[in-house]
């Protein structure tokens, strides 16, 4: 079973370090100035007087930053960020916390990743995503750069997965997941020992509910034991007979000294390594995961096993309302599962996909006796939205749903003690997005992915759902308003946050603002978006992709001419010289110049609206003509800007 390990408190650490060094005074050899800035800081904070003491702590940082004096600097700019948090000022003490890091690491020291943890709390993060159709923007995010996916991963989208044993209202029996939780989930985790036999009856109970099985596979009396031989084969050998898809996550969350196979890096790869050929060789149904914790981050990059032996990366990766469980210690609230991700993310994610191999968001802290439902959904969310849209390589979420009582961390991650909770996660997984069969290339039923709105994507068709990632230092938040050219469309106070649009209601060029207030009512942030809707076109039902999109020229919607022309039957062809587009169909000929307005219909002048005109190499004519000259009945939908072509 697996367990959640109590880890030192780092903040803990740093604390008295800092105060041992700060009590000393700067060296003879310093100006007089400095010693003077120091004095009167010291001085000012000693008579209560914060505020006066930043200019001379911005001297001092800023002096021992240039004379390369690191743990100095470090010091100071440290004193500057915990000021300018306490007051509140979360813009100055975010980029004074990253230095106090910077400088830290320059003095060789470690003590900065508590601070830069503090600097994503109180970061004010608003970032918008939307669904996407065109299915060569979606697999530009989600494929790797040499196009090459890895084994069982998806083309695009996210496998569900769980660890259901300790759910009342699942245990063993994978197939009661979709009666319980409304929908299938196609990985399922299991927990197995060095020595033991293969867990054949998880894998029947996982292949009896259509999924893969993960298996966190744990060598607990350490590495020595782990070698080639008969028990290996068998074991590697029944894994192939279980007839389905199995991740091996072997010796995971290894950076963390709280595991006996912790501390030679060497041996971990070498074992890995024998593990990865064995494996190749007996069972080919058999994915390699190696999957670090995300705590502690400078420890994971020397026990990576190489490319060649890794098939996915996985991580362990949870939040909680107090560290270790801990209410005396600071409050963990503000903490986000986003972030946590983005250091192994920007690693690995060009050449291998990702997995949480476990992650949890507890609904309820049993030292405390707490309820933190709210506070669930909201990072909920941001774990089955936000997550596999700002990771677009995140392939698999594996959620440990276990309520731990006063074991471990304390924390209730169970999704089904709550019916609140179960409920909600019942909404969020509902999307096709998360995927519930695990096979090479899959991808969501109604093709439908997700990209981040910004200057590449802000154009969109038809109907489209917007998704906000919205994180502010005050952790609850009280509403959120949708602002379309300047007037309000939407306001949201509950969960999850997002709203639907309509092609006919945003115009090119238009701009989205998205306004967020704390619970006390006030305006803490205001993001603008620019956004803008793209004209589609159907024949006979089916969405037409254009690789230059259609356009409105005054009042005319002017589509791609040949495709279309060729989507109906069409022969095209086209002179240079003359900038002459001919066409033909059965007894029906069509010439057109470019930039006139007459062209000819079987010999006939017809006069168009507006004239076809090149646009980045492509010809565009008005859509009814376009639509009509071959015998087919067209329709405009202003609503979604949508030209429908029927020929039938």
């Amino acid at each position: 079973m697996k367990k959640l390990y109590k880890r030192i408190s780092i903040m803990s650490l740093v604390v008295g370090v800092l105060a041992a060094s700060l009590a000393s005074s700067p060296a003879p050899v310093h100006a007089d100035i400095v010693w003077d800035h120091w004095q009167k800081a010291e001085a000012l904070v000693a008579g209560g007087n914060e505020a006066e003491a930043v200019t001379h702590w911005q001297f001092l940082a800023d002096h021992y930053a240039s004379s390369g004096e690191w743990e100095n600097a470090a010091l100071f700019y440290g004193k500057l960020a915990s000021y300018f948090d306490v007051t509140g000022d979360y813009e100055q003490a975010i980029p004074d916390y990253e230095l106090e890091n910077e400088y830290w690491v320059k003095a060789g020291r470690d003590w900065g990743a508590v601070k830069l943890q503090r600097a994503d709390q109180i970061r004010t993060t608003v970032e918008l995503y939307r669904q996407e159709r065109d299915q060569s923007a979606i697999r530009e995010l989600t494929v790797p750069p040499n196009g090459k996916l890895a084994k069982f991963e998806p083309a695009f989208g996210t496998y569900l997965g769980m660890y259901a044993e300790q759910d009342p209202k699942v245990g063993n029996t994978f197939s009661k997941t979709e009666s319980v939780y409304g929908k299938k989930h196609a990985i399922y985790l299991a927990y197995a020992h060095w020595g033991q036999n293969f867990p054949a009856m998880y894998a029947k109970r996982a292949k009896d509910a259509g999924g893969a099985l993960q298996i966190a596979w744990e060598p607990d009396d350490g590495l020595d034991p782990v070698a080639d031989g008969a028990y290996l084969r068998k074991w590697a050998q029944d894994a192939k007979a279980a007839g389905i898809p199995i991740f091996l996550r072997f010796a995971g969350e290894m950076n963390g000294a709280w595991v006996k196979w912790h501390g030679n890096p060497a041996q971990y790869i070498a074992k890995f390594r024998m593990l990865h050929d064995v494996f190749a060789a007996e069972a080919p149904n058999v994915a390699m995961v190696w999957s670090p914790g995300d705590v502690p981050a400078n420890d994971i990059d020397p026990y990576y096993p190489g490319d060649d032996y890794v098939d996915w990366v996985g991580v362990s990766l949870y939040i909680e309302p107090y560290e270790n469980g801990d209410p005396s210690l600071p409050s963990m609230l503000a903490t986000s599962n986003v972030e946590r991700l983005t250091r192994l993310y920007n690693t690995y994610s060009d050449r291998k996909p990702l997995m949480l191999s476990e992650t949890g968001v507890p609904h309820y802290q049993h030292t405390a006796g707490e309820d933190f439902t709210e506070w669930a959904k909201l990072n909920l969310q941001r774990l089955y939205e936000i997550m596999p849209y700002k990771y677009p390589r995140l392939k698999a979420i594996t959620y440990f749903n276990v309520n731990q009582g006063m074991n471990n961390a304390k924390n209730d991650y169970s999704l089904s003690s709550s019916s609140d909770v179960q409920n909600y996660y019942s909404k969020l997984i509902a999307n096709p997005y998360l995927l519930s069969k695990v096979s090479d290339s899959a991808q969501p039923a109604d093709g439908v992915g997700y990209v981040p709105v910004d200057a590449d994507h802000q154009s969109f068709t038809k109907k489209n759902k917007f998704v906000p990632f919205i994180k502010i230092p005050e952790v609850y938040i009280g509403k959120v308003e949708y602002i379309l050219n300047g007037r309000v469309i939407a306001a949201q106070t509950e969960l999850p946050y997002g709203l639907e649009m309509r092609a006919g209601e945003v115009p090119e060029g238009s701009v989205l603002q998205i306004r967020v207030l704390n619970k006390a009512g006030k305006q803490v942030s205001l993001r603008t978006f620019g956004i803008s809707s793209q004209v589609s076109v159907e024949i006979d039902g089916k969405d037409q992709v254009f690789e230059q999109a259609p356009a409105i020229v005054n009042g005319s919607t002017l589509t791609p001419l040949r495709a279309i022309f060729e989507a109906m039957g069409a022969k095209v062809e086209y002179e240079a010289a003359t900038r002459t587009v001919n066409a033909k169909k059965g007894n029906t000929t069509v010439r057109l110049t470019l930039d006139q307005k007459t062209v000819y219909v079987n010999g006939k002048a017809v006069q168009l609206e507006e004239p076809a005109r090149l646009v980045n190499g492509y010809t565009l004519a008005p859509a009814r003509f376009v639509g009509e000259t071959f015998g087919g009945k067209v329709a405009w939908d202003g609503s979604s800007r949508t030209v429908t072509i029927s020929t039938k």
